[in-house]
């Protein structure tokens, strides 16, 4: 079959919007008159356009739409002392414990360590997955920390500029001091970096051991006020931003 066939058998490009979830198919008709609907890299302004959902990269004002319905995109909250594995040979608490009922096959996306709490994906989309993991692609992390003893002033300057580890230089995108309550300091630290106890090891070398970690966002996909254990489906917006800042 040739391409000219295959656009000529597909869906209207507004009625894949609809069901997409992106608009109702009026909507989606003005959002292709407007100019603001791209297939393939092209914007596409006629209502005639039909186009294979299988296979067509479509985006609305440059945000990725997800038309694989057999995709899924879930956010846990992960609890403190659940290992970030999908099963776990000693019986130990694990991720793979929350989607156990489920019949897709999901991984999640990076670890976080079992006395980390917060934000964990999941999903079937290894293209996405892949890119979210690699550091070269720049995706930030967000922890809250808290440690004990009040934090330097110079504390965040020193912590852009980096600090060397075992396996070498790390500095932060970002660093600010939340509170400060007793003997403790609330901690937000932010990163893209991926390395194996990152920020603990990061925290600890610049004289502040950390005694609680949450991750509280990754990208643009906040954890949300859920309570640890809850998990929750992505929105369009959300799935459609991951896909943005990996450059799909």
């Amino acid at each position: 079959m040739t391409s000219e066939s295959a656009e000529v058998e597909g869906v209207r490009l507004q009625k894949v919007l609809s069901k997409a979830g992106v608009a109702s198919r009026r909507a989606a008709e003005e959002l292709i008159v407007q100019g603001r609907v791209s297939v393939d890299g092209r914007t596409v302004r006629e209502l005639g356009r039909r186009v294979d959902p299988d296979h067509a990269v479509i985006h609305v004002d440059g945000t990725r739409v997800i038309l694989r319905e057999d995709l899924v995109y879930l956010a846990l909250n992960k609890p403190r002392g659940v290992h970030t594995t999908m099963t776990d040979d000693q019986g130990r608490p694990c991720v793979g414990d929350y989607v156990r009922d489920r019949s897709d096959r999901l991984f999640h996306v990076g670890r976080l360590d079992a006395e980390t709490e917060g934000l964990l994906l999941l999903t079937n989309d290894g293209d996405l997955a892949h890119r979210l993991m690699h550091p070269s692609y720049h995706v930030p992390k967000t922890y809250l920390a808290e440690v004990d003893g009040k934090v330097a002033r110079g504390l965040g300057k020193q912590l852009r500029a980096g600090i060397e580890l075992e396996d070498g230089p790390v500095k932060v995108d970002a660093f600010r001091v939340k509170d400060t309550y007793g003997a403790q300091t609330l901690v937000e630290v932010v990163l893209h970096e991926g390395r194996k106890h990152i920020v603990r090891r990061l925290l600890a070398e610049a004289g502040y051991p950390v005694r609680k970690l949450v991750r509280t966002a990754i990208g643009d996909v906040q954890l949300g006020a859920g309570k640890p254990g809850t998990l929750r489906r992505l929105t369009r917006a959300e799935v459609g931003s991951l896909y943005r800042q990996v450059g799909l």
